[in-house]
């Protein structure tokens, strides 16, 4: 299709949509159907066709996953919670109406106000599995203006002035890593989109492949473009069928409309993606383990440099970002990179996507500016711990990030200050402990995560992983002494500035940062004798 014929068919969807006066919207991600969402709009379907005027569709995730199955209605802007299939009669009955009370979610609660929407601007507005409806948000007018009116060193300069850093976790500049793989040299060049999320308890770009998938399609048209690769890959975990699901279908849409595939939009530009899947090893979330499984061998790390950039994918310069990385870039082209450098704080710019998981009320995926304290996430946007329980500690960055504990909840949000904790921002999972979680025993629990998910290949790890897992286990069994607790933090070092890859280099951190903000409940394990030493 050319341009005119995309705009023209976004046009005519706009028009087909204002023609109806109440859509529906059930949210139909993988944590509302979990919870009984399908049946839902199964339900609504059946009710709904006895109606004029109303358009029951699927959505992408609405956030609060807590509270599922969510349905929406946009033309009463109503968000329906818990909802289950017997409530249908009545939803269907109430459009245009008084909403239904007892299912009725606060929409002036701080956890819809309180964030921002940026890479999440169409979840659960648009059906993830309809190109047509992606085109009607104004989906690919982006890629068409770019290619029309942009050069590629202008879309790089872009990327570089807006601020952007890698959201997988490292926060290297984006517009940096763009530019090298923009000026290496050669015919061939890869363009590669981590999704192998495997940090416990994080769900964001899982969420968003589920709900937007042709944003992350897009994206990394736009960096094909900007850098001169002619191929794509998503590496994605096999354990996230509904997103491969839908990553699948947006492509071959997107095939379908020129957007993707050779000659895009008519000009000489082309570009493929294939998704490849993971087995769901952690250390393939490390680039050159990821690249290795890409090209069929087993994932294992390898020293840099030469770094991916340079020598990537089958030896050739190939960009890596993760999936929220690559949903950022359609707003920051579309609305200009002072607008997005505006936003967040001096060093980390626009917004983040976070999972919010462990106990806290309110469990879901949120967007906020950076900047933005703990506190604000966990007490305002999260709701605090459920039943009047007092937060003990928040962990970021997951079994690579560190346990920040609620006195230091003030901290502003960004890749330095978390840094400075011991912690790190990780891809954007969010853990809130509350005083029941025994430090030792989370440190244990990452620990031997991180034993389990080591790949064996340098030795710092491998063996530093088990025997720190097994002194930790000493400890909880009450066996440990002071030296032991010396001989562990030398373990943490030692591993930490040995290991070849960021497993092992950041495997410490949850022991580290427990050490420093909850030692008395290490020495408090320690052997009778030790503990009076301690003293």
């Amino acid at each position: 299709m050319t341009p005119d014929e995309i705009r023209n068919k976004a046009e005519e969807v706009r028009e087909e949509n204002k023609a109806v006066k109440h859509h529906v919207c059930v949210c139909m991600a993988a944590g509302c159907v979990s919870a009984g969402s399908d049946k839902v709009k199964v339900a609504l379907d059946e009710r709904a066709t006895q109606e004029d005027d109303c358009c029951v569709k699927s959505v992408g995730c609405l956030g609060l996953c807590s509270a599922g199955p969510l349905v929406s209605v946009e033309s009463d802007g109503v968000l329906y919670q818990k909802v289950e299939p017997k409530h249908a009669d009545k939803i269907i009955d109430s459009l245009g109406k008084k909403p239904i009370k007892e299912l009725q979610c606060d929409l002036e609660s701080p956890f819809f106000k309180a964030q921002m929407k940026i890479v999440l601007e169409n979840s659960g507005r648009i059906d993830p599995e309809t190109i047509e409806d992606y085109l009607a948000v104004g989906g690919y007018e982006t890629l068409i203006d770019v290619v029309t009116n942009w050069e590629p060193f202008e879309v790089v300069d872009e990327i570089t002035k807006s601020g952007l850093r890698g959201r997988g976790g490292g926060g290297y500049p984006t517009g940096l890593k763009w530019g090298t793989v923009a000026k290496a040299e050669g015919p061939e060049k890869y363009i590669v989109c981590n999704a192998d999320e495997g940090d416990p308890g994080a769900f964001m770009d899982r969420c968003i492949l589920e709900s937007d998938p042709h944003r992350v399609i897009e994206g990394m048209t736009l960096a094909c473009f900007a850098v001169g690769a002619t191929k794509g890959y998503v590496y994605i975990r096999a354990e996230y069928p509904l997103a491969i699901e839908r990553l699948r279908n947006a492509i071959r849409q997107a095939k379908k409309m020129d957007v993707l595939g050779n000659n895009i939009l008519g000009a000489p530009f082309n570009f493929d993606i294939e998704i490849r899947l993971g087995a769901g090893a952690f250390v393939c979330g490390e680039e050159t383990a990821l690249i290795a499984s890409i090209e069929g061998s087993r994932g294992n790390p390898k020293p840099r440099p030469p770094y991916p950039a340079e020598k990537g994918v089958f030896g050739k310069p190939t960009l890596i970002n993760n999936v929220e990385t690559y949903a950022n870039i359609v707003p920051i082209l579309r609305e200009g990179s002072e607008w997005y450098s505006s936003l967040g704080t001096e060093s980390s710019k626009g917004t983040k996507v976070f999972a919010l998981a462990g106990q806290i009320q309110n469990t879901g995926l949120i967007e906020v500016p950076m900047g933005i304290s703990l506190r604000e996430i966990v007490f305002d946007i999260g709701g605090g711990v459920p039943n009047g329980g007092k937060c003990k500690a928040v962990l970021t960055g997951g079994p690579s990030g560190g346990c920040i504990p609620e006195s230091l909840l003030d901290i502003p949000v960004d890749y330095e200050s978390l840094k400075e904790l011991g912690s790190m921002m990780g891809s954007g999972g969010m853990i809130v402990m509350d005083e029941s979680s025994n430090m030792v025993d989370v440190a244990q629990f990452f620990m031997e995560f991180c034993m389990s998910e080591s790949c064996g290949k340098c030795v710092p790890c491998r063996v530093g992983t088990v025997q720190m897992h097994n002194l930790l286990q000493r400890i909880s069994a009450g066996e440990a002494t002071v030296d032991d607790l010396d001989l562990l933090m030398d373990l943490c070092e030692l591993t930490r500035n040995t290991s070849l890859c960021g497993l092992g280099q950041s495997a410490p951190n949850p022991i580290l940062s427990t050490l420093r903000f909850f030692r008395d409940e290490y020495t408090a394990v320690l052997k009778p004798s030790a503990r009076t030493t301690v003293e």
